[in-house]
Formats: C-alpha cells, sequence, structure tokens
C-alpha cells in the first residue's frame, strides 16, 4: 500500500478480511471449481456466454464485462474450446466480430454449473435462521450496489464521441417523458460541441463494463460563472449516487479550468435532482440565462 494513501488502514484491512472470507466461502480457491474440473474463470465465461443466448457472446463486449485482460481471455476460450464446450467463430452479422457460442456439450455443462451453484447457496443460507438470510441478503444487496459503483469510470470524452451522442440523446428522451409539457430539444438553449471542448468547457461520461451510464457538460463564459448541463444517470445505475458523483467531478473539471463559481437549471419535474444540488451546496437565484423549460436556478461557489 502506497504510504501517503489517505483511506484508513482499517478500511483496507476490512476489505481484505472480507474477500478472503467471501473467496473461500464459495470456493474460488479450489483448482477445479465446483468440483467441475476447470477453475473459476472459465466457468463464470461459461455462464456469461450461455446468458447472451443463441447468438453468442462478442468477445469484446465479454472483455469488457469481465474486465479481462485480452490474452487471458484469449487463452480461457482456447481451454474451452479444447474441451468442447464452446467455438468461437465471426458474426454472422459483421465478419469483422468474433463471438463465442455454446456447443451442446457447452449448454449441458452449464446447466450443471447452474445445479452445483444453487447446491452451494443452499449450503450458505441453510445454516441460518430466517432473520439472518434476511440480514445477509440484504447485505449482499448492499455491497452489489457499492462495488458496481466504485466499476463505474468517468472520463472527459469529445461531445461527437458515440458514447458521448448517445448518453445526451437517452437525456433528451428522459426529459420528454417526465416533462409536464414533453421536450423539443430545438427549443432549449443550444449548446454546440466546441462549448463543450477544452478550454470552452468540458463534457464527461461515466462508463460502466465499457456502455455509457452517465454524463454532464461544462460551458465555460469567460469571467462569468460557468454552467453545468446535461446531468444524466442511466435508470439502472441509479441509487448508487452517481448523480452526486458526476456533479463533483464536474466541479473539480471547472476549477481545473479556472472557474470559481458554477450554475445550472432544472425542471420541477426532475424533483431528485433539485433535493440532489441542494444537499450538494447549490444555492437557489433568479433566472440567469432565460432557458424555456427551467423552474429553477442554482449557483454555488468552489472551494
Amino acid at each position: 500500500m502506497d504510504v501517503a494513501d489517505p483511506r484508513p488502514h482499517d478500511a483496507i484491512a476490512r476489505v481484505r478480511s472480507f474477500n478472503r472470507t467471501v473467496t473461500e466461502r464459495i470456493g474460488a480457491l479450489d483448482e477445479g471449481y465446483l468440483a467441475r474440473g476447470r477453475p473459476l474463470g472459465q466457468s463464470r465465461l461459461l455462464w456469461e456466454i450461455g446468458a447472451t443466448g443463441g447468438d453468442g457472446a462478442e468477445l469484446r463486449a465479454l472483455r469488457e464485462r469481465l474486465d479481462l485482460d485480452s490474452g487471458y481471455l484469449s487463452r480461457q476460450l482456447r481451454a474451452l474450446e479444447g474441451d468442447g464446450l464452446i467455438r468461437v467463430e465471426p458474426s454472422a452479422a459483421d465478419s469483422r466480430v468474433r463471438v463465442a457460442q455454446l456447443t451442446a456439450e457447452g449448454v449441458a455443462e452449464r446447466a450443471e454449473l447452474d445445479r452445483s451453484s444453487d447446491a452451494l447457496v443452499g449450503d450458505i443460507l441453510d445454516p441460518l435462521t430466517e432473520r439472518q438470510q434476511e440480514r445477509l441478503l440484504a447485505a449482499m444487496g448492499e455491497v452489489e450496489r457499492l462495488m458496481t459503483a466504485s466499476a463505474v469510470e468517468v472520463r472527459a470524452v469529445d461531445p461527437s464521441d458515440p458514447a458521448a451522442r448517445a448518453s445526451v440523446a437517452a437525456y433528451f428522451a428522459e426529459l420528454a417523458a417526465r416533462f409536464d409539457v414533453g421536450f423539443d430539444p430545438g427549443h432549449t438553449r443550444p449548446t454546440p460541441d466546441d462549448e463543450f471542448r477544452e478550454p470552452q468547457g468540458t463534457f464527461l461520461v461515466a462508463f460502466l463494463h465499457g456502455e455509457p451510464v452517465g454524463c454532464v457538460g461544462l460551458k465555460l463564459h469567460g469571467d462569468e460563472p460557468a454552467e453545468i448541463k446535461r446531468l444524466w444517470v442511466a435508470a439502472g445505475t441509479r441509487g448508487m449516487g452517481l448523480g452526486g458523483r458526476l456533479l463533483r467531478e464536474v466541479e473539480a473539471a471547472a476549477v481545473r479550468l479556472g472557474v470559481r463559481v458554477v450554475r445550472l437549471d432544472t425542471n420541477r419535474s426532475l424533483t431528485e435532482a433539485i433535493a440532489m444540488y441542494r444537499s450538494h451546496g447549490y444555492d437557489e437565484i433568479s433566472d440567469f440565462n432565460g432557458e424555456p423549460y427551467a423552474d429553477f436556478w442554482f449557483e454555488k461557489r468552489l472551494a
């Protein structure tokens, strides 16, 4: 551990202790996971490939979903091919894309893995009382949400990047569904791509397993306060604190660009966003931009 690490040693020790307990209890240390004669990594790949149905799993998607090194993934797939459990071939839709599919033997092996996994879960839950089971399941759900949140990567991208375009399109679609009067991008105040490029501003996208799940933009106004725009979080990642994280990340980007005051506007339908801004130190101010869809305007002085 780096001696300059700001996290308390106790927190690191507790996480490591948790990791050791879980890996031992689920059998991850066994040479052959669930007594099937292959390591946990290969078993997980079988499960993921089978989860895609008959179309197979793209190798790129597998690599991003499981955060695997390309060389490691190739070795594990070759081992599964050698056992006759999968086949790797070009996609029928695009010959440049390679996909992995289960063979008939692979389908049967995945079913056996499911059966053995269910039995393992029974071994974990059965010794516990009903109340203890409820506590364990609730704790597992919370751990899963927080571990997923920690896997999200936020980075600056060009506003013309496909991930940025997809995020903004999803943001506009949600506004259209939630606003009482709908939402027409042609009627809102425009922000050309150049205004989201440094040094005029920046655009951040949050990625989970390679897919965009959130975004936020910053638009500078010279010596005037900068403007935060297009803060969006995908429905499937809400409740993980990602909105607050994007807000903190864009504030940090603003400070780096020399900004000391930021402003934003929002609609009364976005009640959770209004509550988040207030909880993060934003003060309500009067209309500063004439945005036709806005009902509230906020400002914050950055440290």
